[in-house]
C-alpha cells in the first residue's frame, strides 16, 4: 500500500463504518494531502468527534503552558478552589495523563433524567452547576498519579480550570489560541451549527449535547480540518504563533510508561512504538459518531476518519483506520485492540524517561 496513490489506500476504509451514510477520511504521507468523503457528505461537513476532543483540550493546556498562563504540576484547586475534598493534590498533569485517580463519570450523572437517556443524550441534563454542586463530594480511586483510569470527568474539569485560569468559557478560549490560529473554520462545540446527521443502530440521533464537560466530547469537525490539524501536528514549526508551536510539539512528549509494554501516554495522546518509532492515536465516538485520528511523526503520516454512526461492539472502523494508517506508513499493524469508548488501559504507571 505504500506506493500506491493514496486515494487509493483510502477507498477500502470508507466501506467499513456500519450503519453509516457519511464517511470522511483524511490522510497526509509525505508531500501528498487527501480527503475523501463516501455518502451524503463533503470534506466541509462537521462530525461530532466525542473523545476526541479531548486532543484538543490537550493542545489548549500546552499552550498556555507555552505562555506561561499555568503549569502542568499546578494543582486544580489553584483554578477552582472550591473544587475536590482535601487529600493528595491533583495536578492539571494528572488529568490531562488520566491519572487523577477520578471516575470515569462526575457524581450524580448517572441519576434521574441522565439515566433515562443513556442512549440517547445522556449529558444532556447534567449543567456545570451539577458538575460544581458535585464536585465537594468526589472521592478519588486511588491516589493522583499512580494509576491511568480513563476519565470524561477528569479532562472535562480540566477544561473548566484552564477557562478559570485564562478568563472566558472554554469554547471560546479554545477558538482563541487554537482553532483561529490553525484555521480552523469547521471545527468548535456549537451543536447548532450544521452538521452530518448521527445514527445509532439505524436510527437517527438528536445533536450531541455535552453542556458539563465540552472539554471531554463537545467538539465538532471535518475531515478538511482534521487534515490541516495533523499536518501542524507532523511540522509544529510552520503553524500560528510561537506559543502554539511549542504546543504542537510538546502534546507529542511521553508522560508515562505503561507497565508490561512499551506503550506510553503524552498529553491524552497515547503513543504505541512501531519498530522503534512512535505511532500517536486517539479515538472517540457518541450515540451518533465514530472518529479515530492518528500519526506517525518520524515519517510525515498521518491519518483521521469520521463516520456518521455509533460505536459497535469491537470497534471495526476504529480498527481499521489505525490499520489503514499503519499500513501508509508501510509496516502491518499487528493487534491494535483499539476502542471507541475507551483506548486508554487502566494500569499502574511510572513517568516516561524525559516526561515532565
Amino acid at each position: 500500500m505504500k506506493g500506491a496513490p493514496l486515494a487509493e489506500c483510502l477507498l477500502p476504509l470508507l466501506g467499513t463504518a456500519r450503519g453509516a451514510d457519511a464517511v470522511a477520511v483524511a490522510a497526509v504521507r509525505g508531500g501528498d494531502r487527501v480527503v475523501l468523503c463516501g455518502g451524503a457528505c463533503a470534506a466541509d461537513t462537521r462530525f461530532e468527534t466525542g473523545s476526541l476532543t479531548k486532543t484538543f483540550t490537550a493542545l489548549l493546556l500546552a499552550e498556555l503552558v507555552a505562555r506561561r498562563e499555568v503549569r502542568y504540576h499546578d494543582p486544580v484547586a489553584r483554578y477552582l478552589p472550591r473544587a475536590l475534598p482535601g487529600g493528595p493534590p491533583v495536578t492539571l498533569l494528572h488529568l490531562a495523563t488520566h491519572t487523577s485517580g477520578l471516575p470515569r463519570q462526575p457524581p450524580g450523572l448517572l441519576t434521574g433524567s441522565a439515566r433515562h437517556s443513556w442512549f440517547g443524550n445522556p449529558y444532556a441534563a447534567y449543567s456545570p452547576a451539577d458538575l460544581m454542586a458535585a464536585l465537594p463530594r468526589t472521592r478519588l480511586h486511588h491516589r493522583p498519579g499512580t494509576r491511568v483510569r480513563y476519565s470524561n470527568f477528569g479532562v472535562g474539569l480540566l477544561g473548566h480550570a484552564l477557562a478559570r485560569a485564562a478568563g472566558g468559557s472554554y469554547p471560546e478560549l479554545l477558538a482563541e489560541r487554537v482553532l483561529r490560529p490553525l484555521g480552523l473554520a469547521d471545527t468548535d462545540c456549537d451543536p447548532g451549527r450544521p452538521q452530518a446527521p448521527g445514527h445509532w443502530h439505524g436510527r437517527p440521533r438528536p445533536p450531541w449535547l455535552i453542556p458539563a464537560l465540552p472539554a471531554a466530547g463537545a467538539l465538532r469537525s471535518s475531515g478538511r480540518d482534521m487534515l490541516t490539524l495533523l499536518t501542524a501536528l507532523l511540522a509544529p514549526e510552520r503553524a500560528g504563533p510561537a506559543s502554539l508551536r511549542a504546543a504542537l510539539t510538546d502534546v507529542q512528549r511521553p508522560r508515562l510508561s505503561l507497565p508490561r509494554s512499551e506503550n506510553r501516554l503524552c498529553l491524552v495522546w497515547n503513543l504505541r512504538p512501531r519498530q522503534g518509532r512512535p505511532l500517536l492515536h486517539h479515538s472517540g465516538g457518541t450515540r451518533g459518531f465514530t472518529a479515530f485520528a492518528g500519526f506517525l511523526p518520524d515519517s510525515g503520516t498521518a491519518l483521521a476518519a469520521f463516520a456518521n454512526a455509533a460505536p459497535t461492539p469491537l470497534a471495526p472502523f476504529v480498527q481499521a483506520a489505525y490499520g489503514t494508517l499503519c499500513a501508509l506508513d508501510g509496516r502491518p499493524p499487528g493487534r491494535a485492540g483499539l476502542s471507541a469508548a475507551s483506548d486508554v488501559p487502566g494500569d499502574g504507571v511510572r513517568e516516561a524517561a524525559g516526561g515532565g
